[in-house]
């Protein structure tokens, strides 16, 4: 039996990535490969 996790930012995707920062839990659409974080923390690491 397998466990699927939902997205931490839309609560609807399937999780697949895991941010380095946070640890947040989130889909392909939040998450930025190439700073391997979350849509939320690579916002702030950019300002």
């Amino acid at each position: 039996m397998s466990v699927t996790t939902l997205c931490q930012v839309c609560e609807s995707a399937t999780a697949n990535y895991t941010c380095d920062a946070c640890g947040a839990a989130v889909c392909a659409e939040h998450y930025d490969r190439a700073a391997g974080l979350c849509v939320s923390c690579a916002a702030g690491s950019r300002r």
